[in-house]
Protein backbone atom coordinates (compact mmCIF):
# COMPACT_ATOMS: atom_id res chain seq x y z
CA UNK A 1 0.00 0.00 0.00
CA UNK A 2 1.40 3.36 -0.82
CA UNK A 3 1.24 6.45 1.47
CA UNK A 4 -0.47 9.62 -0.41
CA UNK A 5 2.10 12.02 -1.36
CA UNK A 6 2.96 14.69 1.30
CA UNK A 7 3.83 18.62 1.00
CA UNK A 8 6.12 20.30 3.38
CA UNK A 9 5.59 24.54 3.54
CA UNK A 10 5.97 27.06 6.01
CA UNK A 11 3.04 27.65 7.87
CA UNK A 12 0.55 29.89 7.23
CA UNK A 13 -1.43 32.23 9.81
CA UNK A 14 -4.53 29.63 9.18
CA UNK A 15 -2.56 26.93 10.02
CA UNK A 16 -2.70 27.82 13.76
CA UNK A 17 -5.54 25.98 15.06
CA UNK A 18 -4.22 22.79 13.12
CA UNK A 19 -0.67 23.65 14.69
CA UNK A 20 -2.55 24.14 17.75
CA UNK A 21 -4.32 20.43 17.67
CA UNK A 22 -1.14 19.11 17.09
CA UNK A 23 0.39 20.76 19.55
CA UNK A 24 -2.67 19.37 21.91
CA UNK A 25 -1.83 15.68 20.47
CA UNK A 26 1.68 15.87 21.44
CA UNK A 27 1.41 16.84 24.91
CA UNK A 28 -1.26 14.51 25.06
CA UNK A 29 0.94 11.47 24.13
CA UNK A 30 3.69 12.84 26.40
CA UNK A 31 1.12 12.62 28.85
CA UNK A 32 1.54 16.70 29.47
CA UNK A 33 -1.80 17.87 28.28
CA UNK A 34 -2.55 19.39 31.59
CA UNK A 35 0.14 21.99 31.01
CA UNK A 36 -0.86 23.18 27.32
CA UNK A 37 -2.28 26.59 27.79
CA UNK A 38 -1.55 27.49 24.14
CA UNK A 39 -4.00 28.95 21.66
CA UNK A 40 -4.18 29.98 17.93
CA UNK A 41 -4.07 33.52 19.19
CA UNK A 42 -1.38 32.71 21.72
CA UNK A 43 0.75 31.32 18.96
CA UNK A 44 -0.12 34.41 15.95
CA UNK A 45 2.22 36.83 17.17
CA UNK A 46 5.20 34.24 18.04
CA UNK A 47 4.90 33.16 15.01
CA UNK A 48 3.40 35.74 12.25
CA UNK A 49 4.32 38.87 14.42
CA UNK A 50 6.51 41.64 13.94
CA UNK A 51 9.56 39.83 15.90
CA UNK A 52 8.45 36.32 15.67
CA UNK A 53 9.97 34.09 18.29
CA UNK A 54 9.61 30.89 16.39
CA UNK A 55 9.40 29.64 12.96
CA UNK A 56 6.92 26.12 11.87
CA UNK A 57 6.83 23.82 9.17
CA UNK A 58 3.25 21.78 8.13
CA UNK A 59 3.52 19.00 6.54
CA UNK A 60 -0.23 18.29 4.19
CA UNK A 61 -1.51 14.96 3.10
CA UNK A 62 -4.27 15.04 0.57
CA UNK A 63 -4.78 19.01 1.76
CA UNK A 64 -4.89 18.24 5.77
CA UNK A 65 -1.82 19.63 8.00
CA UNK A 66 -1.07 16.10 9.49
CA UNK A 67 2.63 17.31 11.27
CA UNK A 68 4.16 20.07 11.73
CA UNK A 69 7.78 20.85 12.91
CA UNK A 70 8.59 24.27 15.25
CA UNK A 71 12.09 26.06 15.65
CA UNK A 72 13.85 28.94 16.34
CA UNK A 73 17.60 30.16 16.08
CA UNK A 74 19.95 29.78 18.71
CA UNK A 75 23.46 30.55 19.03
CA UNK A 76 26.83 28.77 19.74
CA UNK A 77 29.94 30.47 21.60
CA UNK A 78 32.06 27.89 21.16
CA UNK A 79 31.33 27.44 17.63
CA UNK A 80 31.29 31.24 17.27
CA UNK A 81 27.93 30.55 14.86
CA UNK A 82 24.06 30.19 15.14
CA UNK A 83 22.21 27.37 15.24
CA UNK A 84 18.54 26.07 14.63
CA UNK A 85 17.16 24.56 17.96
CA UNK A 86 13.96 21.85 16.99
CA UNK A 87 11.08 22.41 19.80
CA UNK A 88 8.83 20.14 18.42
CA UNK A 89 8.25 17.98 15.42
CA UNK A 90 5.09 15.45 15.64
CA UNK A 91 3.50 13.43 13.24
CA UNK A 92 -0.16 11.83 13.54
CA UNK A 93 0.12 8.74 14.56
CA UNK A 94 -2.00 7.70 10.86
CA UNK A 95 1.16 8.74 9.29
CA UNK A 96 3.74 8.01 11.13
CA UNK A 97 6.39 5.81 8.87
CA UNK A 98 5.62 7.45 5.89
CA UNK A 99 8.24 9.10 5.78
CA UNK A 100 7.27 12.37 7.21
CA UNK A 101 9.40 12.74 10.23
CA UNK A 102 12.46 12.42 7.86
CA UNK A 103 11.49 14.97 5.64
CA UNK A 104 10.61 17.65 8.51
CA UNK A 105 14.09 16.56 9.91
CA UNK A 106 15.91 16.40 6.30
CA UNK A 107 13.87 20.42 5.35
CA UNK A 108 15.04 21.42 8.60
CA UNK A 109 18.76 20.55 8.50
CA UNK A 110 18.91 22.12 4.97
CA UNK A 111 17.62 25.46 6.40
CA UNK A 112 20.27 25.12 8.79
CA UNK A 113 23.22 24.71 6.38
CA UNK A 114 21.57 27.31 3.97
CA UNK A 115 21.05 29.81 7.30
CA UNK A 116 25.03 29.13 7.96
CA UNK A 117 24.30 27.20 11.60
CA UNK A 118 26.93 25.01 12.78
CA UNK A 119 24.44 23.02 14.66
CA UNK A 120 21.14 21.80 14.31
CA UNK A 121 19.73 20.17 17.86
CA UNK A 122 16.40 19.03 19.80
CA UNK A 123 15.64 17.31 22.45
CA UNK A 124 13.81 14.19 23.41
CA UNK A 125 12.44 12.23 26.28
CA UNK A 126 14.81 10.01 27.71
CA UNK A 127 11.53 7.56 27.70
CA UNK A 128 10.83 7.64 23.84
CA UNK A 129 13.03 4.87 22.30
CA UNK A 130 11.25 4.75 19.00
CA UNK A 131 12.15 8.55 18.72
CA UNK A 132 15.95 8.07 20.28
CA UNK A 133 16.48 4.84 17.28
CA UNK A 134 14.64 7.30 14.59
CA UNK A 135 16.73 10.14 15.64
CA UNK A 136 20.14 8.23 15.55
CA UNK A 137 19.77 6.68 12.19
CA UNK A 138 19.42 10.03 11.08
CA UNK A 139 22.79 10.99 12.42
CA UNK A 140 21.82 12.66 15.57
CA UNK A 141 23.75 12.30 18.93
CA UNK A 142 21.99 11.91 21.85
CA UNK A 143 24.30 13.33 24.49
CA UNK A 144 23.24 12.17 28.32
CA UNK A 145 25.80 14.27 30.02
CA UNK A 146 23.63 17.23 29.30
CA UNK A 147 21.32 18.00 31.00
CA UNK A 148 17.93 20.88 30.09
CA UNK A 149 18.14 23.31 33.51
CA UNK A 150 14.60 25.47 33.30
CA UNK A 151 13.02 28.19 35.16
CA UNK A 152 9.31 28.94 34.63
CA UNK A 153 6.50 30.35 37.23
CA UNK A 154 6.85 31.64 40.19
CA UNK A 155 10.59 30.76 40.43
CA UNK A 156 11.49 32.63 37.00
CA UNK A 157 9.43 35.84 38.56
CA UNK A 158 11.74 35.58 41.48
CA UNK A 159 14.88 34.53 39.52
CA UNK A 160 14.21 38.55 37.85
CA UNK A 161 13.79 40.23 40.93
CA UNK A 162 16.76 41.84 42.42
CA UNK A 163 17.53 40.62 45.83
CA UNK A 164 19.12 37.64 47.56
CA UNK A 165 19.38 34.37 45.07
CA UNK A 166 16.75 31.40 45.50
CA UNK A 167 18.18 28.33 47.10
CA UNK A 168 17.13 25.19 46.02
CA UNK A 169 15.20 24.41 48.80
CA UNK A 170 12.88 27.69 47.84
CA UNK A 171 9.61 26.81 46.93
CA UNK A 172 9.88 29.25 44.06
CA UNK A 173 12.74 27.05 42.75
CA UNK A 174 11.14 23.97 42.83
CA UNK A 175 11.24 22.32 39.39
CA UNK A 176 7.62 21.98 37.85
CA UNK A 177 6.86 18.96 35.54
CA UNK A 178 7.91 18.55 32.16
CA UNK A 179 6.56 19.78 28.77
CA UNK A 180 8.58 21.21 26.51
Amino acid sequence: MNSPAHTLRPAAPADLPAIVGLIRELAEFEELLHLVVVTPESLQSHLFGARPAAEAVVAEVEGQVVAFALFFGNFSTFLGRPGLYLEDLYVQPAHRGSGLGKALLRHLAALAVERGCGRFEWSVLDWNENAIRFYETMGATVMPEWRICRVTGDALAGLATPGPALSPASPAAAPESGAP
